[in-house]
């Protein structure tokens, strides 16, 4: 069967899993060896390297405490799957110049501004095993530091002189402020449903992954149908990605995690798991669900109980499988692209999301 005809996005497109383009591979079996990561790197690796670069030198200031809180945060790592896809996706489009580098920083500014706001909402005191800025400088001095990356991150996208580019950077991160508003407003809630979970998900993650992929595609001039297409690859990717972090909250261990298990629900955030789990054994799920929401604490309930209930019920599992959905798909959209290197990449990516372990 022959891939169907690409369609125009229209408002109501979401990342849900089109069965109208057919996958380009098939899922790598669990248990076989992850694709060699080595070699997907080696295609980017010098440009991933300049991007690298450049957001540490955006990370630099005149002002003393941005310049120490910067260091801090250049020293903490991070996947850079954002500029990655961003740097693979402009490459499969035949993009040769160097603004793909400029947008690789300027994603992870912005990513890195909505981790910051993030731990100030949620009052985190680890991310990824180190102290978070808020625990460090305060909560004042990190939300204007968060709003100082994103605006930063503005400043720097403004050097390819592109009025397209800012809208679609302005209209993603008018998305991620609705979504955490979205969440802020639902945290607690017991009857929060998949679509509304999905909702946030897109909105606070699977955006700014379509961001690169869409951006990628435009600085390569292809046609609309295919940054269409590629645009909705990073939708559906992104989404995997954040259910597979929404799992890693109940399956990792702590120190490999780098911040307690659970600590969604502390939060006051239903996950795709929590959520299943309330539809399938309401008598049994909702009361200890909602005392550790009422207390934001596992104190009259045990981590370990909430742990039994979602494996005993297979709602870990029933998550895990719509991840796989989203992966699945994100693959489908790669069908207008011609074989190469780059697309062979971005066709394994999927697997090295679904198979992380932190």
């Amino acid at each position: 069967m022959s891939p169907g005809p690409l369609r125009r996005p229209r408002a109501s497109d979401s990342a849900e899993p089109a069965e109208a383009i057919t996958p380009s591979t098939p899922t790598a079996p669990a248990g076989e060896p992850l694709p060699d990561l080595e070699s997907i790197l080696a295609l980017v690796g010098g440009k991933l390297l300049e991007a690298e670069q450049e957001f540490i030198r955006s990370l630099r200031s005149e002002v003393s405490i941005i310049s120490e809180i910067g260091g801090y945060i250049s020293q903490s790592g991070g996947k850079r799957i954002r500029p990655l896809l961003l740097l693979l996706s402009s490459r499969m489009c035949g993009y040769r110049g160097d603004r793909d580098v400029l947008f690789g920083a300027v994603f992870e500014l912005i990513h890195t501004a909505t981790l910051v706001h993030d731990d100030v909402i949620d009052e985190a005191a680890l991310r990824r095993g180190r102290s978070s800025i808020n625990s460090r400088w305060g909560n004042h001095l990190t939300v204007l530091l968060g709003d100082y990356l994103y605006i930063r991150s503005m400043s720097l996208a403004l050097q390819a002189d592109d009025i397209r580019l800012i809208r679609v950077l302005a209209d993603i991160t008018l998305k991620m402020i609705e979504g955490e508003l979205i969440q802020a407003h639902l945290d607690g809630q017991l009857d929060m449903n998949e679509e509304q979970h999905l909702d946030i998900v897109r909105r606070k993650t699977a955006f700014l992954f379509a961001g690169c992929c869409r951006i990628a595609a435009m600085l390569a001039g292809v046609s609309e149908e295919r940054q269409w297409a590629l645009e909705q690859y990073g939708l559906s990717l992104g989404t995997a990605f954040q259910l597979v972090d929404d799992l890693l909250d109940f399956t990792a261990e702590e120190q490999v995690l780098g911040k307690p298990v659970l600590s969604d629900l502390k939060e006051g955030k239903l996950t795709l798991p929590l959520i299943y789990l309330l539809q399938e054994a309401p008598e049994e799920a909702r009361d200890p669900i909602s005392e550790v929401l009422r207390e934001r604490a596992f104190r009259s309930v045990s981590k370990e109980r909430i742990l039994d209930l979602v494996k005993r019920h297979g709602t870990l599992e029933r998550a895990r499988r719509r991840a796989q959905e989203f992966a699945e798909a994100a693959r489908r959209f790669l069908a207008p692209f011609d074989d190469g290197p780059e697309r062979r990449a971005l066709l394994q990516i999927p697997e090295y999301i679904l198979r992380r372990d932190r």
